[in-house]
């Protein structure tokens, strides 16, 4: 059995949780729990080109939002 997750020929989605982390997900497969849709049904490259588009900031939200409440986010 071959791994879904590196299927070329698969169709995926990208998934994002509540803290703006995204992944790639077999569209055959149920999203989890805490997880949405935000791109796809489409190609793994091009689910691979929506991640690396929209997911610039690889820290998770609520660490984003404690350093900016603290005034140390910079960037």
């Amino acid at each position: 059995m071959s791994n879904p997750f590196e299927n070329d020929a698969a169709p995926y989605t990208v998934v994002r949780n509540e803290e703006l982390q995204h992944a790639l997900w077999p569209a055959a497969t149920p999203v989890p729990a805490g997880w949405d849709v935000v791109h796809g049904p489409d190609s793994r490259e091009s689910c691979l080109d929506y991640v690396e588009t929209h997911w610039t900031d690889m820290r998770p939200a609520s660490l984003v939002a404690a350093l900016a409440a603290a005034g140390a986010d910079r960037g």
